[in-house]
């Protein structure tokens, strides 16, 4: 996903970080210095629903409009399928035996 916060901020005005975490505090939402820079800095590796809804009630918008996805970045995290004789791409990965403590066998 693209992060679009700054732009969104932009669009309503708001040009710095310490502005907006202003404003999320008057809507009930404390967040520290650093969260804050996180979201401004980058794309945040995850955020709360609760905290989506506040940033979307400041900035009157949607969540699809701070987030973009990426499609492209999505294929390019998919493991290839390895090439085989008889063309079967679709066999599954061989299963490693746990060590340690076994599981118990299922009742009969």
């Amino acid at each position: 996903m693209q992060w679009n916060l700054r732009m969104r901020a932009a669009e309503r005005g708001i040009w710095k970080s310490a502005q907006m975490r202003r404003m999320l505090a008057d809507a009930g939402l404390e967040i520290s210095a650093g969260k804050m820079s996180g979201w401004w800095a980058g794309t945040p590796p995850t955020i709360r629903l609760d905290e989506l809804d506040v940033l979307c009630a400041i900035l009157e918008c949607a969540p699809s409009d701070l987030m973009t996805p990426e499609p492209g970045k999505v294929a390019a995290r998919r493991p290839q399928k390895a090439e085989t004789v008889g063309g079967d791409n679709d066999v599954p990965p061989r299963v490693a035996p746990r060590f340690g403590k076994p599981r118990s066998e299922p009742p009969l």
